[in-house]
This record gives C-alpha cells, structure tokens and sequence, in this order.
C-alpha cells in the first residue's frame, strides 16, 4: 500500500508542478530523440554502401558525443532548478510528518515517471525522425532517396544506459540536497541570494582581460594555421571573460549607475536597477549560460549554412577547370607533347577541342617571409604567421595570360609577382639571399583562374627557365621549404581544361590517361575533375550543415528551457515586491512597466553579447573557414549576419512567449494577494 501511496504522491507532485515539469520532460524527450536518431543513421548498414558513407558515420559519431556531454551536464542542471524550485514543498512535507526516506522514493518515482514518458515518446519520435533525418541527409548529400526502415537495437541499448545512468545521477543529487537540509533551511533556501551581492573588481577585471585577449586572437590572427592553434584558446578564453563578466561586472556596472545620484533617483531607473543588482548575483550564470550557448549556435549555423551554400566556389577554388591534370617533374618538351596527345584524342573521339585551357610549369614549396625577404624553411617549425607559399614560374610559361596583362620580356635580375593571396610590399625582393628588382604586380584575377589559398600566396614570375635553375643551384638549397627533389629542366606541372558538357567526363579522364603513354613513363597524372569535387564536397558540406542544423536545435532548446526556468524564477521572486511598490503608491502599470523593462534588460542581456562576440570572432571564423577551401568572405559575411538575423527575432518570440508565465505567475500571487 505504502508503494502506492508514493506512486500517486509523486504523479500528483508532476502534475502540481507542471509549470517547471512539462518543459523539463519535454527536454528529456527532445534530447532522447536527438541522440537515439543519430545512432540509429551512424548504425544504418546501408550508410557504408554510399561514397562517402564512412565520413558521414564520423560526423553522427561526432554529434552522438556532443549531445552525450550536453545532455549529461544540461539535464542534470535542469533538474538540480527543479529540486531547488521545490525545497519549500519538500520542507512542508518534512514537517508533516514524512521522513526523508520517504520523500526520496517520491522522488525516485517522480523520476522513473519522467524517465518512462521520455524513453516512450523520444525513442518512439526517434525511430520516426531518424527516417526522415537519414532522407534529410541524403537529400543534401545529393544521393538518390532509399525508401526502407531500419531499426537499431545497438542505439536503443546505449540510449537506455546513457540515460538512465543521468537519470539515477539526478536522483541521488535531489536525494543529497534533501537529506544534507534540516525543514527550515529548506523553508529559508528560497530566500538565499537575497542580500546585496558584493562588488569584486578582481574578476570583473579579470573578465574583461580574458575577453580582451581573446578578443586581440581573433582579430589579429591571419594565418588560418595559426587561427587553427589559437582557436580553442580564444574560446576558452572568451567563455571564462563571459562568465566571470556576468557575474561580477554586470554588479560592478550596476554599482556604478547606483552612485550616479541624478540617474539613479528616478522612478523606472530606481526599480530597474535595484532589481537587476539584487537579481543579478542568482541568475548571473544561467544569463551567461544562455549567451554561450547562443553563441555555439550562431557559430554553428552560420559556418555550416556558408560551406554549404559555397561549394559552387570551394569546387572552383580546388578544381578551377572542369578537368585538370598534375605531374611532377616535366620537361618543356614532354608538356607539349602530352597536350598535343590530349587535344588529338579529343579531336578524334569527340571532335572537340579544350576548351579555356590554361597550363604552366613551376616550382612550388613554403617560404617564411621576414620583410622584402624570402628564407628557407631548415630544421626550425614553420612559423605560421610568416609561412607563405610560392611558385616560381619562368615567364614563358604564362602565354595563356592575357599579354596586356604582363611584360614580353624580363630581366635575369628582375622579377614579376603574381599577387594569388596578400599584397607584396616593395621594389625588391630577396630569394635565398639572392636580389631581384620587382618589375611590376598583378593580380590572381589576371591569370584567369583562382586556386585559393589559406596562406599567403605568390607566383615569383622569372625571366625564362635559365634564371629559375640558377637560383635553385646556386642560391636555394634543398630544404623543408621544397618536397620535391630538384632535377634541371623539369618542373612541376600544371594543365586545365573545360568541355562544357561535350563529352562524358569519365571518357575524357580516361584520354588524359591514354595520351600520358605517349611520353614513355612509368609514373602516371594526378587527374582532378569538378564532377568528383562537387560529390565530394556536397557530402562533407551537406553532413555538417545537417549536423549544425541539429546540434544548433539541441542547443536552442536548452536555451529556451534556461529562459523559460528563469521566467518562472522571476515570477515567484517578484510577487511580494510587486505587491509592495503598489502599496507605497505606484499604480500597477507603472511598476509592469519598470519590471518589464528590468526583465527586457536581462534578458537580452545574452543576445547582445553573444553577437557581439560574433562580431569580434568572424575574423578568425574567416581564416578557419579557409582551411576548408572557402574564400567567399563575403558570402560567410552574409550568411552570418542572416544567421544573426533569424536567430534574433527568434529569441525575441522566446522572450515573449516566457514572459507571459512571468506576468501569469505575477498576476495569480497578485490576485491571491
């Protein structure tokens, strides 16, 4: 009977406390349904039969850990508000008679409730969006749809013990609180925080240090090599400034307004103030909860959706003809005739010709720049920020380049910079500690095609292949700055064309390697197509869209609960101050106003600074969106700022909806008043 008598206390409990407990279940069963939709595709057998298919089970691996952290820290957080939303309830019960015993099997019932409702409709809404999540994924993927069911027992195993590991882990936390209280402390726990929060200008100080510096990475940084070293640095950095900023500057800056006699000593300033610095030191870190986390999602949105929506330029900054091929070692002689071969074969099977071809030969490796001077990488690391990439190319090898564009003729001591990334400064340059005067500077759209580069990039044009073996025997050594080894008379080698859809693209591979036999060699061409790059890229961009999609809603709805919970804190806090500055005399609406206007403050508080942390980061994101082959800045400028854009009228409609349950919960205390 006893059993009984707990089963219903507890379901009563649920449904007396619904206000706190629907968001909180629902939160189960979103996080439940998320995590067992991404095991169910990673553990999909038919994934591993599409190209391409291995990369996408890394990234559901990836994502699976994510919410696995997620949901083990954001749950048990959540459920940590419940219990101390509750304390008052537990101490009255407590004096009534029940022993605290009895009120943790109320408990474990209350969560076998909670655990048994979001088990049944997150894994059953699971089996139904992992379908169309595995649909949704192909679709961007560009595969064709396989219509079909697939069920994983292995996901339903570790999303059961995932769970119900976090689920025994809140228990026992709630368990804790309870039995370490004596029934006034749990009557008083409510009123805690209520004091004046005290002014500590060391962590406000240190939060704008740990900001400002992260800040100064961000900006300053411009090699994407050192971007990628220095990311998780800034990160950290801007997360613990952001923290230690909301709790102790935003009391430091109230303080401050305080004393300001003429400001402070007005009506709205008075109530809005004073409420924010008494409010201030409890809710401190669930604002700066809500900011990181709408910075993730910001972050995550804004990139994947930029990679996805710029692959048509990633294609063309890797692959800048339909078709482009790449050997090592070439001699003049051997580049001419293996063209010749090529342009015969297409002539006789499909009677076309290459199309915008462009072909050079050069000589390619990483240089650190100090000045005007280009030295050779030996035994030392690179050093990212001088690390450059060069090219040497003899000026005959340019004959596809619009002539206006560039001399005849050069000097043995003169040189022509192709500017591909980056201005070079000055009249001069050192190579290898050799002198050339610069005879003039163009630009990589000169050339007519664009390979990107996440380093700074040149092509150091020379006046014929004489002067270009010169300085490899007598001025650059071999050196980690070059791979390959340096033989006279042969150069890398470079060669593209289009066929705009004249000729299968598969058969034209298949010419580029018949007419490399013509040359008698036993190595063979690195042949790049945009055709195998499109597929390529749509299914790395189209699995992290999708995943930024998802682990973005994951992390919104953890935002909105956040939001929601504090609503709900504000409320039952503010019912006996909203009944006493009407008595002293504010008429109702007055004080609506300066308390809706406090909350309004709070509360997009987060919003602010979390775009303006994506202000100072989008530098950075920048240079790290380069390593990635997306140089379209102006694109990820764009879709960040939309991103920003959708995200901001939608916490709008968030703070709207959550605040009605504030002024719900004000007006019931103010009714029952």
């Amino acid at each position: 009977m006893k059993g009984f008598l707990y089963m219903r206390l507890a379901w009563q409990n649920i449904k007396n406390n619904r206000r706190t407990y629907v968001p909180y279940i629902l939160t189960v069963i979103g996080t439940i349904l998320i995590y067992y939709s991404f095991q169910c595709i990673a553990d999909n057998p038919e994934l591993l039969e599409l190209r391409g298919g291995e990369w996408i089970r890394n990234i559901m691996g990836f994502g699976k850990n994510v919410i696995t952290v997620f949901a083990m820290i954001f749950l048990f957080y959540t459920n940590s508000f419940l219990t101390k939303r509750r304390k008052r309830e537990f101490a009255l019960f407590n004096i009534l008679g029940m022993e605290k015993r009895h009120l943790g099997r109320v408990l474990l019932w209350e969560t076998v409730y909670v655990a048994l409702i979001g088990f049944a409709v997150g894994i059953g809404g699971g089996i139904l969006l992992s379908k169309l999540m595995y649909l949704l994924l192909l679709r961007l993927m560009t595969f064709p749809v396989q219509m079909g069911f697939f069920l994983s027992l292995e996901g339903l195993w570790y999303t059961g013990i995932l769970f119900g590991m976090i689920f025994l882990a809140t228990w026992l936390n709630a368990l804790r609180q309870i039995r370490i209280a004596s029934p006034i402390e749990l009557l008083q726990e409510e009123k805690a925080g209520e004091r004046e929060p005290k002014t500590k200008a060391l962590m406000a100080v240190a939060g704008l240090v740990c900001l400002a510096v992260g800040y100064t990475i961000a900006i300053v940084t411009e090699s994407p090599l050192a971007a990628l070293g220095l990311f998780f640095v800034a990160v950290l950095l801007v997360i613990a400034g952001t923290y230690l900023l909301f709790t102790a500057g935003s009391i430091a800056w109230l303080k401050l307004l305080r004393k300001r006699t003429g400001y402070y000593y007005r009506t709205n300033h008075f109530i809005s103030i004073s409420g924010m610095l008494y409010r201030m030191k409890q809710n401190a870190v669930g604002l700066a909860n809500i900011c990181i986390l709408s910075t993730m999602v910001l972050v995550m949105l804004s990139t994947t959706t930029a990679l996805y929506a710029g692959t048509e330029d990633t294609v063309h900054s890797r692959c800048p003809r339909e078709l482009v091929v790449q050997a090592e070692a070439m001699t003049a002689q051997e580049a001419q005739t293996y063209e010749q071969a090529v342009t015969r074969l297409l002539l006789e099977q499909f009677d076309v010709m290459p199309q915008n071809p462009f072909r050079y030969r050069r000589r390619s490796g990483i240089m650190l720049q100090e000045g005007n001077n280009l030295v050779e990488v030996w035994d030392r690391a690179i050093e990212e920020e001088k690390a450059v990439a060069v090219q040497f190319i003899p000026l005959d090898e340019l004959r596809f380049v619009n002539p206006d564009k560039i001399p005849t003729e050069l000097a043995p001591d003169e040189v022509l910079i192709c500017n591909l990334k980056g201005a070079f400064l000055g009249d001069s340059v050192s190579v290898g500690g050799r002198e050339y005067r610069v005879a003039g500077q163009i630009g990589a759209e000169d050339l007519g095609f664009n390979t990107g580069a996440y380093l700074r990039s040149y092509m150091i044009i020379m006046s014929d292949e004489a002067a270009l073996e010169e300085l490899f025997e007598t001025g650059l050594s071999e050196s980690e700055s070059f791979s390959d080894e340096y033989q006279a008379g042969r150069l890398s080698y470079v060669f593209g064309f289009d066929i705009q859809d004249t000729a299968p693209v598969a058969d034209v591979e298949e010419i580029l390697r018949q007419a490399w036999t013509v040359l008698g060699r036993e190595d063979g061409p690195r042949i790049e197509t945009q055709e195998e790059n499109w597929g390529e890229l749509f299914r790395i961009h189209g699995g992290l869209l999708f995943l930024g999609v998802f682990l973005g809603l994951l992390f919104l709805m953890g935002m909105i609960l956040i939001m929601y919970y504090k609503q709900i804190s504000e409320g039952y806090e503010d019912r006996e101050r909203y009944q006493i500055m009407q008595k002293v005399g504010l008429g109702k609406d007055e004080v609506k106003a300066a308390i809706g206007s406090q909350i309004l403050q709070v509360f997009f508080l987060p919003l602010v600074t979390a775009a303006l942390h994506m202000t100072f980061a989008f530098p950075l994101l920048a240079r790290l969106m380069e390593l990635a082959n997306m140089y379209n800045t102006k694109l990820y400028l764009l879709t960040t700022a939309a991103t920003v854009l959708v995200f901001a009228i939608l916490y709008g409609i968030v703070y709207r909806l959550t605040a009605r349950v504030y002024y719900r919960l004000v007006s019931e205390q103010s009714a029952a008043h």
